[in-house]
């Protein structure tokens, strides 16, 4: 029997009638300011009651509207308010619910990081909690399909969060929202000066200028701070605003703001030595890879196979329960799901980096390639026959030393390396696989400058290459997923 926490807050933070609640936030969004930037990481955004910072949070949303086919994980992380907690606590239950449905929780993910020693399960923490609910509506709107991953946080250090944070980074189908209203009760002065300092912090990826007074979100705030800067983040100012300014007086305010975080491709005090790299990429993985496809591949194609069937009949993936799996197919692992339709590509999607179970990857891959590849339309039941498809399991990706173009292509190995390049927002991957259409080094370069958007000429001081090789099993034709669903669970 599934187990849901129900709304707390609905009729008093939002409205409680699903039709008028789905008419207020169509509201908000349709006034919300439009941009054609980047569809942000990671966003921080206010929790009071819609009517004083609904149109803030509006705002920080707006920018995820894009992606709303692509995001399928929402890490949601909100302060306690009611039920003290040490850490990160996360909840039992297997969706949380609002006026407009139930949104299934990622047990996997949850999973994936109870074992660090800040996380923990505590539902008292949950039951009122109002920090991460008044969220939910917003993401319902939104998005598509998705699962959410609830964590009220309580006494933990920046680095606490950043690591829980970074265990759940995950590509492009991942966002992190951070819960946080700004300073409480102040005059309206007041607040928009202790506010602006906030702004200023954030801006500037700077946590220890945040104090206890500014933000009832801070230690997730700061803990997204802490690895943001880490990553070399770019974030931007979308709003800021206190309750003077929406539906309050002037005299006692509460202040509100938005914020979206954006990746550049470019981390700091990453490094790794070529040997370090080559290692990384070298005969250990490879080896290890192939034993690894030798004893589960089969698996592992049957539940691709699952899953799309799944998709098929119930329009989502397979649902899996890690640890009934063999232990080695529990690890993070990193996966591209790649679908052939009478040898002519039919989608592909994956994971650049570990990030979930390697189980968990293969399975909502298969899924997304199947139904969520914005280069072609929804698979269909009737194409099943001429259906065959490959997975990857790929190597951690290592930085190269390069000069120059020239340099670049010397040192690539053909029909080996897979290829990350990225320069500023730009970013695009290529299999090793891709060698077979592409043999030549700079056929393959220029072909993947133009998917990630650049020219076929482009270079920069700032552009950057990182490769990985990967292990491949295929299946000629899409497995019977029938004698795994028990296992595979539904």
């Amino acid at each position: 029997m599934t187990a849901i926490r129900p709304p707390a807050v609905a009729g008093t933070f939002y409205p409680g009638s699903a039709v008028e609640l789905n008419a207020v936030v169509r509201d908000f969004m349709d006034h919300a300011p439009t941009t054609k930037s980047p569809v942000p990481k990671a966003i921080i955004a206010p929790h009071a009651g819609y009517r004083y910072s609904g149109a803030i949070a509006a705002a920080a949303y707006a920018r995820l509207k894009p992606a709303h086919d692509v995001i399928t994980r929402v890490i949601l992380l909100g302060p306690c308010h009611r039920v003290a907690v040490k850490g990160l606590a996360a909840p039992s239950v297997d969706a949380f619910s609002t006026p407009l449905g139930n949104i299934p929780l990622d047990r996997s993910a949850i999973a994936a990081i109870s074992s660090m020693p800040q996380v923990s399960e505590f539902d008292a923490t949950h039951a009122e909690e109002h920090s991460l609910e008044v969220h939910l509506p917003f993401l319902q709107a939104i998005l598509d399909d998705f699962m959410l991953v609830p964590l009220v946080v309580g006494d933990a250090s920046n680095a606490e969060v950043a690591a829980v944070l970074d265990a759940l980074w995950g590509g492009d189908e991942t966002v992190i929202v951070i819960s946080s209203d700004l300073s409480h009760f102040l005059d309206y002065d007041a607040a928009r000066e202790i506010d602006q300092r906030t702004c200023d912090a954030i801006e500037h990826l700077d946590p220890d200028a945040i104090g206890r007074e500014q933000a009832c979100g801070r230690i997730p705030v700061k803990g997204l701070l802490s690895l943001a800067a880490k990553r070399n983040m770019r974030v931007e100012t979308i709003d800021l605003k206190n309750s003077g300014d929406t539906a309050g007086t002037k005299d006692r305010v509460v202040g509100y703001g938005a914020w979206v975080f954006e990746e550049t491709g470019a981390h700091k005090d990453v490094e790794t030595s070529d040997a370090a790299a080559d290692n990384e990429t070298g005969t250990d993985f490879e080896a290890a890879t192939t034993a690894l496809l030798e004893r589960h591949g089969s698996l592992l194609l049957k539940l691709a196979g699952a899953s799309i069937e799944h998709g098929l009949a119930r329009n989502n993936p397979v649902n899996v329960d890690v640890s009934t799996f063999p232990d080695d197919l529990q690890q993070n692992g990193a996966c591209f799901v790649t679908l052939y339709k009478n040898d002519r590509l039919r989608g592909c999607i994956g994971s650049p980096e570990a990030h979930r179970p390697l189980i968990t990857d293969v399975v909502q891959n298969a899924y997304r390639a199947a139904f969520h590849d914005p280069r072609f339309p929804n698979l269909t039941a009737d194409e099943i026959p001429d259906l065959h498809l490959s997975i990857s399991v790929l190597s951690p990706a290592s930085p190269m030393s390069i000069r120059n173009e020239d340099d670049l292509l010397a040192q690539l190995r053909p029909g080996v390396d897979g290829l990350i390049i990225m320069d500023g927002e730009r970013r695009a991957l290529f299999l090793p696989s891709v060698w077979e259409q592409l043999p030549r080094p700079k056929d393959f370069l220029t072909r993947l400058k133009l998917k990630a958007g650049m020219t076929a000429d482009h270079w920069s001081d700032g552009f950057q290459a990182h490769r990985f090789i990967t292990g491949e099993v295929k299946q000629s034709q899409l497995p019977d997923p029938e004698s795994i669903w028990k296992q595979a669970g539904d």
